[in-house]
């Protein structure tokens, strides 16, 4: 029945699109230059964006900078400059179908016909003609740190491509595989470093590497897109990493829907695939050459955004979203898009076993010129009878930010931004519905209990160069357990012990080289301490939420190059 559901609507979507022009790759949420143009443009009151959901596509992005080309008295030399930099590489994917070479735009290494060629900008293969178009390129990056604690490395290496068919169909994919010396972010601990799924070194060293593979295919139309993927989102303004749905845990299994049928509204969807690691016992088996075979219980998430744009830089947005299992897949009450899922999971499952549901909504203005105001929150659960009670709270998170840009100085930006989160948020009793992918999790990367503030000054003297000094206090409260069994769960104190602490000063220096080829020059002045709390002492939360390479006073500093992403 469930095959037949998702045929009637790839045939629905079908229809609908034959009637209009649409593509829709992404490109991936770690090209932080790109995003953070787009966010300083859209600040400058140059072009509007929706930047509470990410991925943007690449066809969005060539869009909105022709957008701001257009608009030439608005922007400053280095602006400008930036902008036709890009273009280069987006124009592939302006759908105009033109001849890509004939302005001699692109620097070519060799070009094979009116069509294709190997180019330096596009760091790669890239061919377009009326019916296809295609840029296929390498990864390739190193990354070496050094402090008192010793030398660390970091390689990976892969290769991706991307096309689009027609007028309406992407495809993308990508592989790469990851070396590094030692793990710097096990599941659960207090970092914004990405996070894999290791194979472990040997002999009990800290070294591992892991693969990471995204890809998918979509269907696009002028006013929406549909995409069966396995990538990252995130979900939520923010500057240090959001609250909602942040992209640290691999990448995970999804159908995605956008929709914007008018300038004042559109909507975003997603159900995802996760991966549990919570063994069922009863589909495990020992092969018949005595190896155990482990399967995980599924685990699955529906989650939805509505937005609307009552002026052209303001945004509203509120949606839910659920996380759920034991259902025998995925169930088809939460492959619709638009519902309440947690006034469903009352009808499933009505005894208090149910699954995770989750409420959450983002506000962003840039009414001002030059001035970003945002703030989102998190609430994974509410009751009325909490609200005005000193003794008791809910489990949300919230935060709020600013982000001043190109006034009073060019090419110079300043942003704060507050994170507050209660106890208990992100968790959940039942181990097979927690708010996590392959045991990271999904919300704000310093979990429940916690709160940080975070400051930033950006410089742009010239075109493709960043400096970037920035600064952050977090620490983190009492640990407390939800086992279902503490009926006074409600009632834990906020932040009433800190059990760890990151004080951390850090100057960046990047360079793009060519389109998504960087140099980046970092230096880290970090403190991070645990404390003696709760029978516990401070190294046993040290070793909980930080790797011993970056524990206590810590001066490092790393080199970066990279090649794609």
């Amino acid at each position: 029945m469930k095959n037949w559901i998702v045929a009637c609507l790839v045939v629905l979507l079908f229809f609908i699109a034959r009637s209009s022009f649409g593509q829709a790759i992404p490109e991936h949420v770690s090209n932080d230059a790109i995003y953070e143009f787009l966010d300083e443009l859209a600040s400058e009151k140059v072009i509007s964006i929706h930047s509470a959901i990410k991925p943007y596509t690449k066809q969005f992005i060539s869009e909105k900078l022709l957008e701001a080309q257009q608009a030439d008295s608005l922007l400053n030399k280095r602006q400008k400059k930036e902008i036709a930099f890009y273009l280069k590489a987006y124009q592939v994917w302006d759908g105009k179908y033109d001849n890509p070479y004939k302005d001699e735009k692109v620097n070519l290494l060799n070009k094979y016909s009116d069509n294709a060629a190997i180019s330096l900008t596009h760091t790669g293969f890239v061919y377009r003609d009326s019916n296809f178009a295609a840029v296929a390129k390498p990864i390739w990056g190193t990354r070496y740190r050094t402090n008192d604690n010793g030398s660390l490395t970091h390689f990976w290496g892969g290769a991706e491509a991307s096309a689009t068919i027609g007028k309406h169909i992407g495809v993308w994919a990508s592989v790469r595989d990851n070396t590094v010396s030692e793990i710097l972010n096990w599941p659960g601990n207090f970092t914004r470093q990405d996070g894999g799924n290791y194979k472990i070194g040997l002999d009990g060293q800290n070294s591992g590497d892991y693969s990471e593979t995204r890809g998918g295919i979509s269907l696009g139309w002028k006013w929406g897109h549909v995409s069966l993927s396995k990538d990252h989102v995130q979900w939520g303004d923010n500057q240090h990493g959001p609250n909602i749905i942040d992209s640290r845990a691999p990448s995970f299994a999804m159908v995605k829907l956008h929709l914007k049928p008018v300038d004042w509204f559109e909507f975003d969807y997603l159900h995802g695939w996760l991966v549990s690691e919570v063994v069922d016992s009863t589909l495990s088996y020992v092969s018949q050459y005595g190896e155990d075979r482990q399967v995980f219980r599924p685990k699955n998430i529906a989650s939805n955004m509505f937005t609307l744009h009552p002026w052209k830089y303001t945004s509203f947005s509120l949606g839910n979203s659920i996380v759920y299992s034991d259902m025998g897949g995925a169930h088809p009450a939460y492959l619709i898009p638009f519902l309440f899922y947690k006034s469903i999971d009352h009808t499933l499952n009505h005894t208090i076993q149910n699954q995770n549901s989750q409420l959450f909504l983002n506000v962003s203005i840039r009414n001002i010129k030059h001035l970003h105001l945002y703030g989102s929150m998190f609430v994974d659960e509410f009751k009325k009878d909490r609200v005005g009670n000193d003794t008791l709270h809910n489990f949300f998170s919230y935060k709020g930010g600013l982000r001043l840009q190109n006034w009073p100085i060019p090419n110079v930006s300043i942003g704060y931004e507050f994170t507050h989160t209660y106890p208990i948020t992100y968790k959940h009793r039942i181990q097979a519905t927690t708010y996590a992918t392959n045991n990271y999790g999904l919300g704000h990367y310093l979990l429940d209990n916690s709160q940080e503030h975070y400051i930033s000054l950006t410089i742009k003297p010239i075109s493709r160069l960043r400096l970037k000094a920035s600064y952050w206090l977090a620490f983190h409260g009492n640990e407390y357990a939800y086992d279902g069994g503490d009926r006074d769960i409600d009632a834990k104190p906020v932040l009433q012990d800190k059990t760890w602490q990151n004080k951390t000063f850090l100057l960046s220096a990047s360079y793009e080289i060519l389109q998504n080829v960087y140099f980046k020059l970092i230096y880290e002045n970090t403190n991070i301490k645990g404390f003696d709390v709760d029978g516990q002492d401070a190294q046993y939360y040290l070793d909980m939420y930080t790797p011993a390479y970056y524990q206590g006073n810590q001066q490092t500093i790393s080199f970066q190059f990279n090649i794609g992403f």
